[in-house]
Formats: structure tokens, C-alpha cells, sequence
């Protein structure tokens, strides 16, 4: 089923979780695989794929660079994204998969970068306050 537009993946057309499962298969990952990359269990991947729960925007940017697509795809459907089923080129699965997983490390490390930053930004408060008194 597509849109007007023949977008498989359009909001209309497909759920969050539709998005994140059409992700993963073109991305040649399992269940399994893409939870023990995001650090999280089976279940909760399942989850998100049925539609059950959502991520947090952490787990968001971290799932998008594993799959190799925007939030904005994850999460509308617009955007850069994977192609619709039959429309799919067989990437060379080795390669794909080092791929996702820098990408995935890239996202951890940007998430671990803007947490330093306000915690950086805390202790400055909390040392300025310390020297007034």
C-alpha cells in the first residue's frame, strides 16, 4: 500500500514502528542484532516496532544512525529513508553493517557530548555560586 506519491513509508501509509522495521530489514539487521547494538533488550525493540512504546530521543538518534536514515524519516516519513520493498538494492552486508554501526557510535558519542556539556555547565554554576559565598 503506498500514497498518492507511491511512498510506502508516507505518515499516512505506515506506522513509526512500520518505519523502523522497513529500516532494519534494508539495513540487513535481525531483531536481536539491532537491540544488542542499541544496548537495549529484544522486547523493547519489539515494542517499538508494533507500535507498543516509543524511544527516547537518545535511543531516537541512535536508532536512526544504525539504520542509516533521519529522525525525521523515523518519525514522519519524509526525509532521507530507505527505499520501498522491490525498490531495494542488496548492499554488501559486511560494509552496510560497519556502516550502521559508526553511524550508531556517532549518534552515542553526540549524546554523550551535549550530556558533558551540561553537566561542564552545572559545575560552573555550582563553583560560581561556591566562590560568592
Amino acid at each position: 500500500m503506498t500514497d498518492e506519491n507511491g511512498d510506502w513509508f508516507a505518515e499516512g501509509v505506515a506506522t513509526f514502528g512500520d518505519r523502523i522495521s522497513g529500516a532494519r530489514e534494508a539495513a540487513g539487521m535481525s531483531q536481536s542484532e539491532l537491540a544488542r547494538r542499541l544496548g537495549i533488550a529484544k522486547a523493547t525493540l519489539a515494542a517499538w516496532e508494533d507500535d507498543r512504546s516509543d524511544p527516547r530521543a537518545n535511543r531516537l538518534a541512535m536508532l536512526a544512525g544504525m539504520l542509516n536514515v533521519s529522525v525525521s524519516w523515523l518519525l514522519t516519513g519524509t526525509g532521507d529513508g530507505v527505499p520501498a520493498p522491490g525498490e531495494r538494492v542488496a548492499p554488501d552486508k559486511e560494509a552496510r553493517e560497519v556502516l550502521s554501526e559508526l553511524r550508531g557510535l556517532r549518534a552515542a558519542m553526540q549524546a554523550t557530548a551535549e550530556r558533558a556539556e551540561k553537566l561542564e555547565a552545572r559545575l560552573d554554576r555550582l563553583l560560581e555560586a561556591q566562590d560568592t559565598l
